[in-house]
């Protein structure tokens, strides 16, 4: 039987998603963490977003094919149904920077990396360093320069659209930079921080801190509103677009289609995506 489970962590201390060996990843602590409370070996999971060493999710999902009858034992002698007892027997042998917050049976068409129509990741930034909160100086990054918010904003929503993010992305064997950015945006918050919103159908790697990090530089007055866009048209990557660090980035949501249309969503997203 196939399971979904949402979850959210603090990525400070892993060094990503996937497992590495010899390595702390997020991937690695909650397979093992199934496999206690199922009694079998870790399990194999697949994640709707990867993320990299010190990116935080507070939305992440993951789905994972298991025995159906390990499911049904999860309650032992309680009277909790399997997907309460799930929940709370991984809190009980999760370390405290992974949270699970709902494992629940889904349909076989159900892919969390496939099926999802979309991908929503924050950033947060603080550039008035006396401003800064200590305590939130895991997931917000520390800018010594002040922003012009309103010109990143400007510069951040001429890249929405459907285009090839070769700019933006590293580059990996067979894989297409072809995307869809739904949105892109950049708001100072009521305590000064300013925080940004990207939205596409799927990210490439690296993409997002790149997308960061090409609109801090027309926040500084380095560079002009369309300068972004231009960095996005030459299509190749630029030395001057700077990948943002890691711990301002959160992967917030993803969001899913009815149950009726998963399977559609899972090949419409598996097909190689080309510009028209």
């Amino acid at each position: 039987m196939r399971i979904r489970i949402d979850l959210a962590y603090d990525g400070t201390d892993f060094s990503g998603w996937a497992v590495q060996p010899g390595l702390r990843t997020v991937k690695g602590v909650l397979s093992a963490g199934l496999g206690t409370i199922l009694r079998t070996d870790p399990v194999q999971l697949t994640v709707g977003g990867r993320t990299d060493a010190g990116v935080h999710a507070r939305g992440s999902v993951a789905h994972a094919d298991i025995d159906p009858d390990a499911w049904e034992r999860l309650p032992g002698r309680s009277d909790r149904p399997p997907h309460e007892a799930a929940v709370t027997r991984l809190a009980g042998v999760l370390p405290p920077d992974i949270v699970v917050r709902a494992v629940t049976p889904v349909p076989d068409a159900f892919d969390a990396r496939f099926s999802a129509l979309r991908r929503r990741y924050t950033y947060r930034i603080c550039d008035r360093p006396t401003t800064l909160d200590p305590l939130r100086r895991r997931d917000t990054v520390l800018h010594k320069k002040p922003l012009d918010a309103t010109s990143m904003d400007e510069a951040a929503r001429a890249l929405t659209g459907l285009h090839d993010f070769a700019a933006f992305c590293r580059r990996r064997e067979g894989a297409t930079t072809v995307r869809t950015l739904l949105g892109y945006s950049w708001e100072r918050g009521a305590d000064g921080i300013l925080i940004g919103t990207v939205v596409a159908d799927a990210f490439c790697h690296s993409m997002v801190r790149s997308l960061v990090g090409s609109v801090v530089p027309v926040g500084e007055g380095q560079y002009a509103v369309g300068w972004p866009r231009e960095i996005l048209t030459a299509g190749v990557r630029d030395p001057r677009v700077t990948v943002m660090p890691a711990h301002g980035l959160c992967l917030e949501e993803i969001v899913y289609p009815a149950d009726e249309e998963l399977a559609g969503r899972a090949e419409q997203a598996r097909a190689t995506r080309t510009l028209p």
